[in-house]
């Protein structure tokens, strides 16, 4: 659920079914081959992907088994279908690696989540710190459509993460996020997700879903949805001040069915609607926008 396109790099359930049917199938072994799995993403750019699908169902591992593995690594393929950049009508998809790495309940690198550290951990929370890595926005993504815009650079991105699982009864996931850009965008943008086990999963399949909401402060909004007076000057489009505040919800579903013990194949999709400013800018072309991502891969 947020901005800009993927490039390979190396992120209103019923409830009383949750209850009645999946509690009791959650502290299976071969669940713990779900929370490895990766949810897909090429970078640490913002997407219609919500930042909860780079990470669904790791905070359930502790709570439905206590002794987490030392090591966790998920290796694999993967393909992505989503908008050239955020509002853009236009779509591409592309190919790059699935690369998931855990070492105990601490530290983390995945191409979606980037590297972290968890520094408060428990049963049933966690909260940390990780570093990724902003592609941004070029004007050769979409030339006829960003001339005169100039480009938002790449840039690195602290991401301060928290999630929350409220018990094995009712294993609703909530999780907040905060990500300062370090230059490109710059600003600062941040998610509050809620997810959850869907009825159905077994032991083969797993499946979560769950809604988001996206907010951002001025100065981000501005670069990516913004037209300055030299903008407008070199370019078609009006002047416009983009402002602060939500500018996206969406809803997120991930289901990950296994071939074998090891071998897995994960579906990721998305779909979000842009608010405010960002639904307003002159650049949007659509304000309903999607990613779906397919992955195949090996755990260790």
């Amino acid at each position: 659920m947020e901005l800009h396109a993927p490039i390979p790099f190396a992120s209103r359930v019923r409830v009383p079914l949750v209850k009645t049917r999946l509690s009791s199938r959650l502290a299976w072994p071969g669940f713990l081959l779900l929370l490895c799995a990766p949810a897909v993403s090429f970078s640490q750019t913002p997407s219609p992907l919500q930042e909860w699908q780079y990470s669904s169902g790791v905070i359930l591992q502790r709570l439905f088994e206590p002794d987490v593995p030392e090591w966790q690594v998920v290796l694999g393929v993967a393909a992505e279908e989503q908008p050239l950049y955020d509002g853009a009508h236009p779509y591409r998809v592309e190919a790059g690696p699935v690369i998931n790495i855990r070492y105990r309940d601490s530290a983390f690198f995945s191409v979606g989540e980037g590297v972290g550290m968890n520094i408060l951990s428990g049963d049933n929370y966690r909260a940390g710190i990780a570093l990724g890595f902003d592609l941004g926005r070029r004007v050769s993504d979409y030339s006829t459509h960003l001339q005169g815009l100039g480009d938002i650079a790449r840039a690195p991105v602290i991401k301060l993460f928290a999630s929350y699982a409220v018990s094995k009864q009712f294993p609703l996931v909530l999780r907040v996020d905060v990500r300062q850009f370090v230059g490109g965008a710059d600003g600062v943008i941040g998610d509050f997700a809620a997810y959850l086990p869907l009825p159905g999963s077994s032991k083969r399949l797993f499946m979560f879903a769950g809604p988001s909401i996206t907010l951002a402060d001025h100065l981000y909004m501005q670069k990516e949805f913004g037209v300055t007076a030299a903008q407008a000057a070199a370019s078609a489009y009006p002047e416009f001040d983009a402002h602060g505040g939500a500018n996206a919800v969406g809803l997120g579903f991930s289901a990950t069915r296994l071939i074998t013990d090891q071998w897995l194949i994960n579906l990721d999709a998305a779909v979000n609607r842009l608010l405010g400013s960002a639904n307003a800018s002159p650049i949007t072309q659509v304000s309903v926008q999607h990613v779906v991502a397919v992955s195949f891969a090996y755990k260790w």
